[in-house]
């Protein structure tokens, strides 16, 4: 089987991992994710689907330790067998900060400032057996 992104409108799947769908004002230059059909900065509706950045600095962080409310968590919902993750706000160079999934979980391992790339993150499998597919970002190589 195959994978499956856990929502189009928010990520497209490619040979080189995932890339996330935002949106760029063309009247101020603001940048939004996810795509959405109007600026919130000035209201223009003159905007474009961009492409984020893949790169960019961890801006703060935190860790989840307890099941989120499902739904919309697809995860573990059973606070025994729950495995904590971390969370947190990574900058993109020149266009925003995105609220994203960390591949790491311990505290002693998460720095403000540190280099983080986006990377897939399979969360389950749908139906016809194809893995669910969202994004994380990781501490670069």
């Amino acid at each position: 089987m195959g994978q499956v992104s856990i929502n189009e409108n928010v990520m497209d799947l490619t040979p080189d991992g995932p890339r996330l769908k935002g949106m760029r004002c063309n009247n101020c230059g603001n940048h939004v994710f996810p795509m959405q059909s109007g600026c919130p900065k000035c209201t223009s509706d003159d905007v474009e689907e961009v492409q984020l950045g893949t790169q960019g600095t961890l801006w703060a962080w935190t860790i989840q330790g307890f099941p989120p409310k499902a739904p919309p968590y697809l995860g573990e919902a059973n606070p025994e067998k729950f495995e904590a993750y971390g969370v947190g706000y990574i900058e993109l160079p020149g266009q925003l900060k995105v609220e994203s999934r960390l591949t790491i979980s311990d505290p002693s391992l998460l720095k403000i400032g540190m280099e983080m790339e986006i990377v897939p993150e399979t969360i389950g499998m749908d139906e016809e057996g194809n893995e669910l597919v969202t994004f994380a970002f990781a501490p670069s190589a």
